[in-house]
């Protein structure tokens, strides 16, 4: 391939030191209150897209950010152990899925996603890296070479595009779904 046929993306991450993690959830907060309608008008936690799963008797705090929706429930369910205390799979999951309320609007019950607090004009880091003080949570960017998607690869997104709204109004409804892009729409 030629370079005519690759161009560069910038990849985003946010890295999670849980030994630095007090379980202070101000990442919470603060993600919950970027994506109040209006910007920061609100605190309401269960709309955050990151969450401090913790275990109070030996203070280890896991801040979890939300993934991609999942249609079902995993098949299998692995079992962690950290500390000698026993965790399942569903403990650390980003997903947000039927078997369980987290990752899930509040309001309409659709399903949220970290999106690195993406805004005009755009921040220099997600809200939640801002506001933990402790540096638990690290945000990142590196370039990386891809090759440019081909028509059929464009086609194939729009096609997993429908089938996944096609998915949120078979569970959720047409009128959820409408007013929940509305109310995003509006953010923006």
């Amino acid at each position: 391939m030629d370079n005519k046929e690759k161009k560069t993306r910038i990849i985003k991450n946010i890295k999670v030191d849980t030994k630095k993690c007090v379980g202070c959830k101000a990442c919470e907060i603060a993600c919950s209150a970027f994506h109040a309608v209006p910007r920061y008008s609100s605190i309401n936690t269960g709309r955050s897209r990151i969450m401090v799963v913790m275990d109070e008797m030996t203070d280890v705090f896991v801040p979890i950010r939300a993934g991609d929706y999942a249609e079902a429930e995993c098949n299998g369910r692995n079992i962690y152990v950290i500390d000698g205390k026993e965790y399942n799979e569903c403990t650390f999951c980003p997903a947000s899925c039927p078997s369980r309320d987290a990752f899930k609007e509040p309001d309409s019950g659709l399903p949220l996603k970290c999106d690195m607090c993406e805004s005009v004009p755009p921040l220099e880091k997600p809200m939640c890296v801002d506001a933990c003080t402790f540096g638990a949570l690290t945000y990142e960017e590196r370039e990386e070479v891809v090759p440019v998607a081909s028509v059929e690869e464009n086609q194939e997104k729009r096609g997993e595009m429908k089938i996944g709204l096609e998915a949120l109004v078979k569970k959720y409804g047409f009128k959820n779904v409408i007013e929940t892009v509305a109310r995003m729409e509006k953010k923006s």
